[in-house]
């Protein structure tokens, strides 16, 4: 295919992909397959293969649909010896927390544990079941005047899923955005021995409790989490305007940035030398509005569309074709700056900023979840079970004051390779939130950047990317140089490297898991290589590197067949990166 064909086909798919919605779509396929009658099952997450392209095993699956079931699954598997892990509806987490040890191990899925349970419009609270999705409790929060102040802007992550990975949104106000600092008391079941309870105790904890400290995020190690209560706030409005600048100056502005503005984020274009600031406060309740936020790449996409576009992708990274990835990631980026991100001033069309409207319309979004069919196959971008998107995140907090020093040493990069960033930027660039330290033993440790970034990854694990060692570069810049903390519900293995001695409460945290589950009944081999207690969260073998199953120490870590040697940082030296020679 000639070049100039090549661009123009990927200018056409991205507009394709950006405009074509419609108000139904296939749901996502449940993550769980058994052979029959629930026994003899495989777990996989939302993106159909764990970073080491695994899928793991399990004899059976439970499905409990009160407390009193998920108690009397817990005591029979802890009287039987049993690993056990939760499994939620969507199962979104990249990394393999969702994995019993061995084929012998039960999945608890909190599938049906989907209901509201009270709110109470004295106290402001709001008592959920742990499989309740963001969405019901955005929804239902409304229904009655209140609102859950920040969350991720994924609605379709389960109450329990979110909390067990310290999922976030984006402030540095208040308790900051991390979901789980508004939970104000849990109940947790956990295994017991024959003098506890019958081999299962529920618990439960709360701010006077110190062990909540620990249940707030667990990574699903000290057992079910059945219950929660979140504290809200009365419903407000907010007022949102996307302001696209140069970003020669945005190590200086990023960290204040964040105190100027209640719900401020960044997006981040290197390559474009572009960053757009959010400029999101709240306003007064009687401000005119009914704004709404609908994210474009989270809306149901033709099937077809999705093929296109992989295929050009495909082709790009096949044939090297640097400038067709930036041509595609500049129309990609345009086009999301014009259509507002997927905002509107009234539900249906954007007529300019700002963009005002109650929260509930405003804080996250998710509709290629929606359950109702056609006659069209429609999906969720990366739905496994079509040819769409397919890729790697890695997913880093870095303190404030390195924040600057990163955001440059990334753009010395930028210079020293002008089109080696262009690949993040067709996965809409570098999304910066703003996260504030945590009481909770594995929550953040100081107030930070969040930076989330989504790349091509590769149907086969031996091939390399176009610009390889850019994004590796980058990775170990953040994690490595300067000590950023992985989000626990994504990334590659190799930024667990090392990761528990990062929290300055690990220990509470593990003395914690010991009393809680004796048996290590709900750990698993990667959540003890997470936690510090085996060896082995990289795994060397060839071409490890290529997919973040290590850092190369040697050339056939990368693939030499293909031309990429393992080779010192251009910025970091200290980096090892596979590099195309």
């Amino acid at each position: 295919m000639p070049f100039l064909c090549l661009k123009d086909m990927s200018q056409k798919l991205v507009f394709l992909f950006l405009f074509f919605y419609v108000v139904v779509s296939t749901p996502p396929e449940d993550p769980i397959n058994c052979s029959s009658q629930n026994t003899s099952c495989t777990i996989t997450n939302s993106y159909g293969i764990f970073p080491d392209r695994s899928t793991c095993q399990a004899s059976e699956v439970l499905y409990p649909t009160n407390e009193a079931e998920l108690v009397s699954m817990v005591a029979s598997a802890s009287k039987n010896k049993r690993k056990m892990k939760v499994a939620t509806r969507f199962c979104h987490s990249i990394p393999k927390l969702v994995c019993p040890e061995g084929q012998e191990g039960v999945l608890i899925s909190t599938k049906y544990l989907n209901k509201v349970l009270k709110i109470d419009l004295e106290a402001r609270t709001m008592t959920v079941e742990s499989g309740v999705t963001l969405k019901q409790i955005i929804n239902e929060a409304s229904n009655a005047g209140l609102a859950l102040p920040y969350a991720p802007y994924w609605w379709g992550l389960t109450i329990g899923g979110l909390m067990g990975t310290g999922a976030h949104g984006s402030t540095l106000w208040g308790k900051g955005s991390s979901v789980h600092d508004y939970v104000v008391e849990l109940r947790i079941v956990r295994p017991s021995g024959p003098e506890e309870d019958e081999y299962a105790t529920v618990l439960t904890l709360n701010e006077y409790n110190e062990d909540f400290n620990a249940a707030k995020v667990s990574l699903g190690v000290l057992g079910v989490i059945s219950q929660i209560t979140l504290k809200l706030e009365p419903l407000f409005k907010r007022s949102i305007t996307y302001l696209t600048k140069d970003d020669s100056d945005l190590g200086d502005k990023a960290a204040a940035f964040g105190h100027e503005h209640e719900f401020a984020d960044i997006t981040w274009y290197p390559s474009q030398h572009k960053a757009v600031y959010r400029v999101d406060d709240r306003v007064p309740i009687n401000t005119s509005g009914n704004g709404l936020y609908d994210f474009i790449p989270f809306r149901p996409t033709s099937s077809i569309e999705l093929a296109l576009i992989r295929s050009a992708e495909d082709l790009q990274e096949t044939t090297s074709d640097a400038n067709g990835k930036c041509l595609f990631a500049k129309t990609t980026t345009a086009t999301l700056i014009t259509t507002a991100y997927g905002l509107t001033n009234n539900g249906a069309f954007f007529t300019g900023y700002p963009v005002i409207g109650f929260h509930n319309r405003l804080q996250s979004s998710g509709t290629c979840l929606d359950s109702l069919k056609d006659g069209k196959f429609t999906a969720c971008a990366w739905d496994s079970r079509i040819k769409g998107e397919f890729f790697h995140q890695t997913t880093f907090s870095i303190g404030l004051s390195f924040v600057k020093d990163f955001i440059q040493d990334v753009q010395k990069l930028v210079q020293l390779e002008p089109k080696g960033m262009c690949g993040i930027e067709q996965y809409n660039g570098i999304l910066m939130r703003y996260v504030k330290a945590s009481s909770a033993y594995l929550g953040k440790q100081e107030d930070a950047i969040d930076f989330d970034i989504t790349y091509y990854r590769n149907k086969d694990p031996m091939s390399p990317r176009l610009y390889e060692d850019i994004i590796e570069e980058i990775e170990q810049l953040g994690i490595f140089k300067y000590g950023g903390i992985p989000h626990w519900g994504k990334n590659r293995n190799l930024a667990f490297q090392g990761v528990i001695n990062k929290y300055k409460s690990a220990g509470k945290f593990l003395m914690v898991k010991e009393v809680y589950d004796p048996q290590g009944l709900f750990s698993s081999e990667w959540t003890d290589q997470m936690l510090g207690l085996k060896e082995g969260v990289t795994i060397l073998k060839d071409g490890c590197a290529l997919e973040g199953l290590c850092i190369c120490s040697q050339d056939s870590h990368c693939n030499p067949n293909k031309g990429y040697f393992c080779k010192p940082g251009k910025v970091f030296k200290e980096a090892k990166v596979c590099t195309h020679q």
